[in-house]
């Protein structure tokens, strides 16, 4: 999506959402990030959701629309972008959208192509023939079911072809400035690494992480749990000395030697 921010990273795959893109701004150096004294370390998970939300808010400034990378004008082509990017990058979703869109800008336009230039079009991303079969779909959908327009409600767009809950999450938060939280497997690592959470199932993470911060954080805060994930703390082995969380979080130094103080 549409913006450029200062510390966004740019690559996204399937199971990692749509997401801010690589900018030239670079974390503060690892001196900086040692661990703070005399700051207060909260307890319980929902203080460490939200002093995490307020750190990351001032590590990765930005709406969600700021801050997410795939290309889109309006919630269709985000939903279609979204679906596109199962299994392969935004970077590659956002070369080939621009003519997808150009061929069909609505979606009785996409319901009514040929399944073969639709396949050729987005042949790059991987998976063509089912990625093309699923935004057809969708498409048909929206057009028979809705009046050719994007539901605004969870329960309604998770019925349409190729579009599950992290997706639906991903259009509500940031397609239409709706609560919603999408869970990718950043969020999940993040939130359990910071102790907010001990389960593994992406909706009972979402379910835990919604009961701890305000409806209108949820959406900007899944885009900067996915960018710290992506450019900080790594699943193999995460930068801790470079993390702005590292004075609460509860696995900080466990994966890596602690800082001489």
């Amino acid at each position: 999506m549409a913006g450029k921010v200062p510390r966004a990273g740019r690559t996204g795959r399937a199971g990692s959402l749509t997401l801010p893109m690589a900018s030239s701004a670079q974390p503060r150096p690892a001196q900086a990030r040692r661990p703070a004294r005399g700051r207060g370390r909260p307890r319980s998970p929902k203080g460490r959701a939200r002093l995490a939300a307020a750190r990351l808010a001032e590590e990765y400034p930005g709406s969600a629309r700021e801050l997410c990378a795939l290309d889109h004008d309006g919630p269709f082509q985000l939903l279609v972008a979204t679906i596109l990017s199962a299994q392969t990058t935004d970077e590659r979703v956002n070369q080939v959208t621009p003519e997808l869109f150009r061929a069909y800008p609505t979606p009785a336009d996409l319901a009514a192509a040929g399944p073969d230039r639709v396949e050729e079009l987005i042949r790059p991303t991987g998976f063509f023939r089912s990625k093309a079969r699923s935004v057809m779909g969708m498409a048909r959908a929206l057009e028979d079911r809705y009046r050719g327009q994007v539901p605004g409600a969870m329960e309604d767009l998770v019925t349409l072809p190729g579009v599950g809950r992290k997706t639906a999450n991903v259009v509500l938060s940031v397609g239409m400035g709706l609560p919603g939280l999408p869970v990718d497997t950043h969020v999940g690592r993040l939130s359990r690494r910071l102790g907010l959470t001990t389960n593994t199932d992406p909706v009972k993470v979402e379910q835990d992480l919604t009961a701890m911060l305000a409806p209108d954080e949820w959406g900007v805060f899944s885009l900067r749990m996915i960018l710290h994930g992506r450019r900080v703390c790594l699943s193999r082995r995460p930068r801790c000395d470079d993390c702005v969380l590292n004075d609460f979080c509860p696995s900080a130094w466990t994966f890596t030697a602690r800082p001489a103080r």
